[in-house]
């Protein structure tokens, strides 16, 4: 099924054309009928002679209405562009035009209405003036198609050209990941809220849960319908109706989108390349004007990044900061605005970028690889500076999943990425991320010396990595012989502790204090200050396992501990518990030792204690 997309100025007879093709009047409100003229975005749908159903989304034409126009056209496969017989191309008919080549729509069928209203030579020279026109277009291949609405003439024509259009048409793809743009909004009594827009991107299907963006809110569909009939499943490509539960029409609008779960976040801030139109008006750097996207507007402030003034039918980069957040992906279009006319429009190439510095040349040149670069360069460029699952690296290049997937192939075959747990980096990121670890252990050995490695979770939190990559990370670079780590700390594997003369002197004599009456130790703060033992020489010590501290007063040479240990386990062993007065008689110490002891070995979970004894654990 495709979509196709009126177009043309006021009064030129769309929405009659449209009626007097399916049957259906697009005009739904009562203020259009009153007044003669379309106002908002109106629907039909008909079958061809060939049985292709199509859609038709006729737009208002009138100048004031444009911004509806917009959000009626964004995913059309082809465009019926109606001009008057009796007027010819018009304001709105060039507009209008502008607006089609701006959103690439590359196919039309030009429809010259009225055509009871004049006679055979007027009717040949105003086509010979389109037809001069439309070679100035895109669209210099468009057939041009008599008709009168009224009369009927022309209206067989008119359908085979659109049918045989469509025969050449490639259908939407189905990428996986659907998003409906929301352009109507409304309740149908005894099934609720109904949204319908344009489905592109995937398929939706009954059951599926949903969220709409911007906003987050979460819901699933009850039901769909295509040209009012019910449907399990809406491929893209298809105007759609679509059921929500759970959500009133108060908490939706026209411009928000209906798409999968966790794939959109809104955005305020996008990298676009801007094409202007000829006979507009320039461009400057930090000019307001209205952004048009899918069915979403908004204001936007344009940051031009390579130039101060772009002249009319000039093309440039910018940074757009917008109003509203708004749910896009890249390599969507948009039309930007001014308050009367059309300023230019062009390609999404980056829908969560950074602030740039302006008129930067790596800038520009990492902004035309996004937009125009091969699958491979694109993925690499997604992926950034940290390590980036599919999923994510999915919505930043705007490349279907199974693309996704080749390119890292390609890459992690070449050489140009490294996987680990499922999440990527290029080389040059995880030569990054290398340099970064290892750059920050050296730090800390050149200030603590002394220590035997850097804690771990100071090291994780430096990197800024997730726990389950960060062991990973740290296995891997363990792996290659960069880093030693234990339980609590890491270090380089070319850093060790080293002492000097002093130091190692200042220790000696630490240490054969502490052996001097090895069972009741010298207070571990009094030998600290009698022989001037810094902080960091009492840490490398007790590191290193020399010397084992019970708390801030009780420390041991580590083989005097390990023997009393050996003896308390024994005892506990054969006699099942120990008291704290029996540790102070088997190891010949006062109270103050043995009850350190003790609480020492239940932190180290040894023992246990129960009541005033002592058991194993």
């Amino acid at each position: 099924m495709y979509v196709v997309g009126t177009a043309g100025h006021i009064d030129h007879g769309k929405s009659t054309l449209v009626q007097a093709l399916t049957g259906i009047d697009p005009d739904r409100l009562a203020e259009e009928k009153e007044r003669g003229m379309t106002i908002d975005l109106g629907f039909a749908w008909l079958t061809l002679p060939s049985g292709r159903e199509i859609s038709i989304v006729d737009v208002p034409g009138h100048e004031r209405f444009i911004k509806n126009m917009l959000a009626g056209v964004g995913a059309i496969d082809l465009a019926l562009l109606v001009i008057a017989a009796d007027e010819g191309v018009m304001p709105q008919t060039e507009e209008h035009l502008a607006i089609l080549e701006l959103l690439r729509v590359r196919r039309a069928i030009i429809a010259l209405t009225k055509i009871d209203l004049v006679d055979s030579d007027w009717l040949a020279l105003v086509r010979e003036d389109v037809a001069a026109r439309m070679e100035e277009s895109s669209l210099a291949d468009a057939p041009i198609v008599p008709v009168s609405s009224v009369t009927r003439i022309g209206l067989p024509e008119l359908l085979v050209a659109l049918d045989a259009a469509l025969a050449e048409t490639q259908p939407r793809e189905d990428f996986g990941r659907p998003r409906l743009p929301i352009d109507r909004v409304f309740t149908v009594a005894g099934f609720g809220t109904v949204v319908t827009g344009t489905l592109i991107g995937g398929s939706l299907r009954v059951g599926q849960e949903v969220e709409i963006q911007p906003g987050g809110d979460r819901t699933r569909v009850r039901g769909l319908q295509m040209h009012k009939r019910k449907v399990d499943v809406a491929p893209p490509g298809n105007r759609v109706a679509v059921n929500l539960t759970m959500l009133a029409t108060t908490d939706l609008a026209r411009g928000q989108v209906v798409t999968m779960p966790g794939w959109m976040r809104p955005t305020r801030v996008l990298d676009v390349a801007i094409r202007t139109l000829p006979k507009a008006r320039a461009l400057v750097h930090n000019a307001v004007a209205t952004f048009h996207t899918g069915s979403a507007e908004t204001v936007a402030r344009v940051q031009l990044l390579d130039t101060d003034l772009v002249r009319p039918g000039e093309s440039c980069w910018a940074q757009l900061r917008l109003e509203d957040p708004v749910a896009v992906a890249k390599g969507d279009l948009f039309v930007l605005r001014s308050s009367d006319e059309t300023i230019g429009g062009g390609e999404i190439v980056d829908v969560q970028p950074p602030r740039h510095r302006r008129k930067q040349p790596a800038v520009i040149d990492a902004l035309r690889l996004l937009q125009r670069g091969t699958p491979e360069e694109l993925v690499a460029q997604a992926i950034g500076r940290e390590l980036a699952p599919p999923a994510e690296i999915a919505r930043r290049s705007g490349l279907p999943a199974d693309a996704v997937a080749e390119a890292l192939a390609q890459l992690l075959a070449s050489g140009g990425a490294v996987e680990l747990g499922g999440h990527y980096a290029t080389n040059v990121g995880w030569g990054r991320l290398v340099s970064q670890a290892t750059e920050t252990l050296a730090s800390y050995h050149r200030t603590w010396p002394l220590r035997a490695g850097m804690p771990r979770e100071e090291l994780k939190s430096r990197l800024g990595m997730q726990s389950r990559l960060y062991g990973l990370f740290l296995d891997r670079l363990a792996g290659d012989g960069k880093i030693v780590q234990s339980e609590t700390t890491v270090r380089l594997a070319s850093h060790e502790v080293r002492l000097s003369a002093a130091q190692e002197a200042r220790a000696r004599s630490l240490l054969a204090a502490l052996g001097a009456d090895s069972h009741s130790p010298p207070a571990l703060s009094e030998l600290v200050e009698q022989f001037g033992v810094e902080p960091e020489l009492l840490g490398a010590l007790i590191e290193r396992r020399e010397i084992v501290r019970l708390n801030d007063s009780v420390a041991y040479l580590a083989d005097t501990y390990d023997e009393l240990v050996r003896r308390i386990v024994g005892r506990i062993r054969d006699a099942g518990a120990v008291t704290v007065a029996e540790v102070r008689d088997l190891t010949g110490t006062s109270r103050k030792y043995a009850l350190a002891l003790m609480e020492h070995l239940d932190e180290q979970k040894v023992t246990r204690r129960v009541g005033d004894t002592r058991v194993l654990r």
